[in-house]
């Protein structure tokens, strides 16, 4: 990650990203959230049906994730005050929340 930031201008998604990066002032750190529902059903229409319900398998999923980034970083995942910037997707749409991504960058 930080060979890759290094190198040239990138987005990366996840990973600790912000936390590894965060010596770094000319890194812009995005969390993009939504609530479950808007989660749903767009996982539903990206994605397609699963045997799990929707919502199961994101809990699930956001549940390793704060893991993850918790036993890397000893943070909270998705705490606002790690991020410069974060944008509900449900509310503002996808599209929009990449345009002001792109606009601060």
């Amino acid at each position: 990650i930080r060979e890759l930031a290094e190198k040239e201008p990138c987005v990366i998604v996840g990973r600790c990203a912000d936390f590894i990066l965060q010596d770094r002032t000319d890194c812009l750190k995005v969390f993009v959230h939504a609530d479950m529902k808007f989660r749903a059903d767009r996982i539903v229409r990206v994605y397609g049906e699963r045997e799990k319900s929707p919502e199961a398998r994101l809990k699930e999923k956001d549940k390793r994730r704060a893991a993850y980034y918790r036993f890397y970083t000893d943070m909270k995942w998705g705490d606002a005050a790690n991020y410069h910037v974060a944008l509900d997707s449900g509310v503002i749409g996808i599209e929009k929340c990449a345009k002001v991504i792109e606009s601060l960058a």
